[in-house]
């Protein structure tokens, strides 16, 4: 994921104190002071700009990213504050490169080069410290993004039903390896996501508590936003029932929920399945149990026909 890759974002004074401190240093063993003031301007001043610059490189360019991050970004610190702090760190890096030169040009004719350096790092200083507020609000959306579970530009499944009716089960049965677990970053719960191998394809299988297990007036702001972010990755859904009950909800309440869902997401298909079928199947539907294992097989081939009808990915071969 490209946000992983954002190094730690520092505070103004810490961009201060590590760009003055190796100048300050080489200044004190130089004879010709006016020369070392020079050099410590120009010095400090590079550093400066060239780590603002790498900042704001190291951030990835938002459009192309995947859709799922680009609804996440603008839902969780908006996409035009982030350009508009990017673009504060880029004009704080040419400010100080001009600062140097014009101070390096001063001391090297000033009859004082003492003054016109304390003079010059005052004001490089002054523009670092304006940018401070840009660059906390970057090291948080840093330390927040990287944390969004690695949703990739696949064929994907969302799986949703109310909490306990075999979900996580469903993944962990027809994943590859363990399914990923990661935090949402607006909120404790978590996400689960499992990559299934089929053929020479990969399936994204995406499970989401706290926002399709629940009805529409329990989620808050954030996390219908959140549901738009998710099922716009989404191929296809699965809706999985416990017939038994034995998650603690009725039949009618999983019911009413599945038609919360189908007027919400118009679409993006949905697929309903009764799972627990060694406790109990339903007339109408699809049956498995995730602790048999019976009928998995047929909901993944059921599932996988719409692999056919994604735009994001070729066709999937089934290896017999």
């Amino acid at each position: 994921m490209e946000y992983e890759k954002i190094p730690t974002i520092l505070t103004a004074d810490e961009l201060l104190d590590r760009a003055f401190r190796k100048p300050a240093i080489a200044k004190h063993e130089k004879r010709n002071k006016k020369r070392a003031d020079e050099e410590f301007i120009r010095s400090a001043s590079k550093s400066l700009s060239d780590k603002l610059i790498f900042m704001v490189k190291q951030f990835p360019t938002i459009e192309n990213l995947p859709i799922f991050y680009q609804d996440m970004t603008d839902l969780l610190f908006g996409i035009d504050k982030m350009r508009r702090s990017l673009g504060a760190l880029s004009w704080a890096a040419n400010q100080v490169m001009t600062l140097g030169n014009e101070y390096a040009w001063k001391i090297r004719r000033a009859e004082d080069s003492s003054d016109i350096r304390k003079q010059g790092t005052a004001r490089i200083a002054s523009v670092i410290h304006q940018i401070d507020d840009e660059l906390h609000f970057l090291n948080e959306a840093r330390n927040t993004l990287r944390k969004l579970p690695d949703i990739r530009d696949e064929f994907t499944i969302v799986v949703a039903g109310f909490p306990n009716v075999g979900k996580s089960s469903f993944i962990r049965h027809v994943s590859s390896a363990d399914p990923e677990v990661a935090e949402y970053a607006f909120t404790t719960k978590q996400i689960v996501v499992g990559h299934c191998e089929i053929g020479r394809d990969r399936v994204q299988i995406v499970d989401t508590p706290g926002i399709l297990d629940r009805p529409a007036h329990e989620r808050n702001y954030i996390e219908h936003q959140a549901l738009s972010a998710i099922t716009n990755v989404a191929d296809v859904i699965l809706f999985i029932i416990d017939a038994s009950e034995a998650c603690g909800y009725q039949i009618t309440e999983q019911l009413n929920l599945l038609e919360e869902l189908r007027r919400v997401i118009d679409d993006v298909p949905i697929e309903v399945v009764v799972n627990k079928s060694d406790l109990k199947t339903l007339d109408g539907y699809y049956n498995m149990s995730t602790a048999s294992g019976e009928g998995l097989e047929e909901i993944v081939d059921l599932l996988l026909t719409y692999r056919e009808s994604s735009p994001s990915s070729p066709l999937m071969h089934i290896e017999e």
